[in-house]
């Protein structure tokens, strides 16, 4: 039976109650702790890293949580961006940063989940480097090619794809990013192959799509929504399990025939490792009343974002089943980083 978008957005709901945890109750008294002992967090400008350029999906999401931690937390949240290695290089930052809550990072599954397996030596500890604040929220792709490729399902990309093999090619937002996994996991059930293009952008990526320098990209939400609309890309799946509120004629990647695809790229807020419990869970509670709040959920739904909003406590098991997931799918694929 097939999910529709009443379906999807259900299977959001259980899933958001899921990452909210027991811990939510235990968050909120520490920030009432906080208080009492008269913290004055935060009484300067804190950094919160993204680790890729301006524009995409992880950056939207910062930029929004930002704004409104300045607003609820009466202080100056400001947004910063350092590019490079996948997201490891502004990742690696927060790690080595000093552990008072002034220096943060919000990085997406590339970041957190798969750059572990895919570099030989990381510059942070992936596992003792972070303390977890909280999964945010999270985003499907859409399966894109240009409107005037000929390409108008995905049945019909495979069978492209099939009848040249390695011939297609497909842009990515980055090598190691999911933009470059979720495609080769596609790859992999499908028995295909085609040639991966890396971009250093979202924003490369689809014009990469767009002026047909590569014939298909798995683009987020919030990067091709627009771009669909227009009529310039056409989306031949999303690869959420359920389908896209904004977009529930694109069918997903398991109704076109890959049972079980699942792909999305997930949003997590970190502090670095040794960061105060206190200021953790004071940032915790208040992203999950930021995420609540109508305007910001009118947002993140008009990009097709799914709210998790989930608790400090919660965050280590989902990262490390995502980790578990597709760390199985590179060694399968031996995909390694230069």
């Amino acid at each position: 039976m097939r999910e529709d978008a009443t379906d999807a957005r259900g299977s959001g709901l259980r899933r958001r109650a899921l990452l909210l945890g027991a811990g939510g109750a235990g968050a909120l008294a520490g920030v009432g702790t906080a208080r009492a002992q008269g913290q004055a967090y935060p009484n300067r400008t804190v950094t919160v890293i993204v680790p890729f350029a301006p524009g995409g999906s992880t950056d939207f999401v910062a930029r929004l949580l930002a704004q409104h931690l300045s607003t609820k937390l009466n202080g100056n949240f400001v947004v910063e961006n350092r590019a490079g290695g996948s997201g490891t290089v502004g990742h690696g930052a927060v790690a080595r940063a000093r552990a008072d809550g002034y220096t943060l990072g919000v990085s997406p599954t590339g970041t957190f989940a798969l750059a572990p397996f895919l570099f030989e030596k990381l510059p942070y500890d992936s596992d003792k480097g972070f303390a977890p604040i909280s999964l945010l929220a999270g985003n499907a792709m859409f399966v894109c090619v240009h409107s005037a490729s000929g390409i108008n399902t995905y049945a019909d990309l495979i069978a492209a794809a099939k009848a040249q093999p390695g011939k297609l090619s497909y842009a990515s937002a980055g090598a190691g990013t999911i933009a470059h996994l979720a495609p080769e996991l596609m790859l992999d059930m499908s028995g295909t192959e085609m040639l991966h293009v890396a971009y250093r952008s979202g924003g490369l990526q689809v014009q990469a799509v767009l002026g047909r320098e590569a014939n298909m990209g798995f683009i987020d939400t919030v990067t091709a929504i627009p771009h669909i609309q227009s009529g310039d890309l056409r989306a031949l799946a999303v690869t959420s399990v359920g389908r896209s509120p904004q977009m529930p004629q694109v069918p997903t990647l398991a109704e076109c025939g890959l049972a079980g695809y699942r792909a999305t790229n997930d949003f997590g807020f970190f502090a670095p490792a040794g960061t105060p419990p206190a200021i953790v869970a004071q940032l915790s509670a208040a992203a999950r009343e930021i995420l609540a709040l109508p305007d910001v959920k009118s947002r993140l739904d008009a990009a097709s974002i799914d709210i998790y909003a989930g608790t400090a406590e919660a965050f280590p098991p989902y990262q490390a089943e995502e980790a578990r997931r597709w760390g199985e799918l590179i060694r399968r694929r031996n995909i390694k980083m230069e």
